[in-house]
């Protein structure tokens, strides 16, 4: 964990509190353990879960620098990367993570209460269904996705979803 730390610091500016930390190995513990009964993720190694979880989680922050947006959208989030762990480094933030599989979503649901985040919404449906939902559409400063599909179809689904002047990742 201590180079997780250090790689967050250097490479993305964010400093990890003792409480993030614990956070984040809770995170660890409980993917490590559903994933053996639900194959939540192919990446099942700590040092992996560290790196291309956890970590390309905070690449995230290049992109917003030193304000963090109101409001993000994680579109295909999985086990609740990056907007888990963005929750945990920016609890001032509200973010809706958007994930179709039931496991993967009963999961982000269970880390959610687990780890006591507040303003964090799990919802189930498709990733080209949720920009339809008015409730949704030009609600986001930013909208994140992680290998949902093809950059021209994943753009279909984001840029409904974020405000004018919003971001796409």
């Amino acid at each position: 964990m201590d180079s997780l730390i250090q790689d967050a610091k250097t490479l993305f500016n964010v400093h990890l509190t003792a409480r993030q930390v614990m956070s984040l190995i809770t995170y660890e513990k409980e993917l490590l353990e559903w994933d053996q009964k639900f194959n939540l993720t192919a990446i099942r190694d700590v040092e992996s879960i560290r790196t291309k979880h956890f970590l390309d989680s905070y690449s995230c922050v290049l992109a917003w620098q030193a304000t963090p947006p109101l409001r993000l959208i994680d579109v295909g989030t999985g086990a609740g990367f990056p907007g888990i762990p963005l929750k945990i480094v920016y609890p001032q933030m509200h973010v809706t993570l958007v994930e179709s599989v039931g496991k993967k979503a009963m999961f982000c649901q269970h880390i959610v209460s687990k780890l006591g985040l507040e303003n964090i919404d799990v919802i189930k449906t498709r990733a080209e269904d949720i920009g339809q939902k008015p409730e949704h559409r030009e609600s986001y400063d930013y909208a994140v996705a992680r290998a949902v599909a093809n950059l021209n179809i994943l753009s279909e689904y984001l840029l409904p979803l974020v405000k004018i002047g919003g971001n796409v990742l």
